[in-house]
């Protein structure tokens, strides 16, 4: 069953899950972290927000990381041009998300290796474009806007025809009229390396 709608906006979520992990050597979507996958931790934090439907899109090692999914209830986008780069994976997010409802007013973007998304940063994101009208929002940290990101269904057609590596962020750079950021330095981790992981072990350790 979706979630109950607090309002008459409807959004959907797209959890990119795609990629090969090549600077870690292992999936970083099955690295587990609190005893859950990081996948699992992204998917769950999205289910646990209005976002209605969660899909997640699978790429490289797509065989591996599907069981991990199983029980959750998600559409699952497989992408079999990956390797072009992210933006092929958010045109298959975006197709499956048009073709699941007409009635969806907005898209939450986000990605599978950030440990600190939760539905409070969905939630954050949405009650910024609610009091500000702009139709993208994102998260702020490094000095510049990034995913996870909100976009209004204007975007949706711009979001299908990327190409390129580097995914939204032309939109999140184009008009910064269009753009509303909120401040969310915690997600500026996410884990690429194998010293990303230990330092965010680390860090994890320390505050307990």
């Amino acid at each position: 069953m979706p979630p109950v709608k607090t309002d008459s906006f409807r959004f959907g979520a797209i959890i990119l899950a795609a990629g090969a992990s090549t600077r870690l050597g292992t999936p970083k979507q099955l690295l587990e972290l609190g005893g859950r996958p990081l996948l699992v931790r992204a998917v769950e934090a999205a289910l646990a927000s209005p976002a209605w439907p969660v899909v997640v899109v699978l790429g490289a090692h797509a065989e591996k990381i599907r069981p991990a999914l199983a029980r959750l209830p998600v559409l699952v986008a497989e992408n079999p041009t990956w390797a072009e780069g992210m933006a092929s994976s958010l045109r298959a997010g975006v197709t499956t998300l048009r073709q699941f409802s007409r009635r969806i007013d907005a898209a939450l973007v986000a990605l599978c290796d950030q440990p600190a998304f939760s539905a409070a940063t969905i939630a954050q994101l949405v009650a910024a474009q609610r009091a500000t009208g702009r139709s993208i929002v994102a998260a702020r940290y490094g000095g510049r806007p990034g995913a996870p990101a909100l976009f209004l269904r204007a975007h949706f057609a711009a979001l299908a025809a990327l190409t390129g590596e580097e995914g939204a962020r032309a939109l999140l750079n184009a008009d910064p009229g269009n753009v509303a950021t909120v401040d969310l330095p915690e997600l500026a981790l996410d884990l690429d390396t194998p010293a990303d992981v230990a330092a965010f072990t680390e860090r994890v350790s320390r505050a307990r």
